[in-house]
């Protein structure tokens, strides 16, 4: 029987985007450059800062230049943090069905904690988690299991009594190394060159509602 329902952050329990384009858009800005299109942000997201700072300043003149800006993309970030980011459609439902059937749920996420925690409180979300592990909480990241089987202790759970729910293939890595079920989040950042049916998860949701079908099966 599952007990607790793990979630990476980003492009899986909250819809962040918005707010890192935004971000993103604004130090291109301040560097004289267009906007990019927010359909071009979307997919990389949940990859982080780097990933982003790679997508918006390619080229030899912004080559070396790569983590002040990254610094200055998080800066912004941070004081823009919960503008636009909100649950994703059908997530509330999840957790409410979680914490109405004794279930308890979590977040591991590789985003530091400096900027986890304040989002996290921002949408009222701290407090109703059992648990939220931040990229900085354990000595290793995901892929690595350490931060997931960190969650675990935390919520006084069983490995094999947790699931966990990512939208990248490091999130099903950490999940699968750590001996728990994982489930693939379709409707999250996922870009056009990943192979979810590749990574080896239990299974695929196409929206959040799914998550309870799954539960629901799992524990009958």
């Amino acid at each position: 029987m599952l007990q607790t329902i793990l979630f990476d952050l980003d492009g899986t329990l909250l819809d962040t985007a918005p707010d890192l384009a935004d971000a993103l858009n604004q130090v291109r800005q301040e560097q004289q450059l267009e906007p990019l299109p927010y359909d071009a942000i979307r997919p990389v997201v949940s990859h982080g800062g780097r990933a982003l700072i790679e997508l918006g300043f390619k080229g030899e003149t912004f080559q070396q230049r790569h983590e002040p800006l990254r610094q200055r993309l998080l800066e912004v970030y941070l004081d823009n943090i919960a503008s636009k980011t909100s649950l994703f459609s059908g997530m509330e439902k999840v957790l409410d069905y979680i914490e109405s059937n004794q279930m308890q749920w979590g977040v591991v996420t590789n985003k530091p904690s400096w900027l986890t925690d304040p989002l996290m409180k921002a949408l009222g979300l701290y407090d109703r988690s059992a648990c939220v592990i931040s990229g900085d909480t354990t000595s290793n990241r995901k892929p690595h299991p350490q931060p997931v089987l960190h969650a675990c202790e935390i919520s006084n759970s069983p490995v094999e009594a947790c699931l966990y729910i990512g939208d990248a293939e490091r999130d099903i890595q950490a999940g699968k190394q750590a001996g728990m079920k994982t489930l693939v989040a379709l409707y999250g950042y996922i870009q056009d060159h990943d192979k979810p049916s590749t990574w080896g998860a239990d299974d695929y949701v196409q929206s959040p509602e799914d998550i309870i079908d799954w539960i629901q099966r799992q524990n009958q």
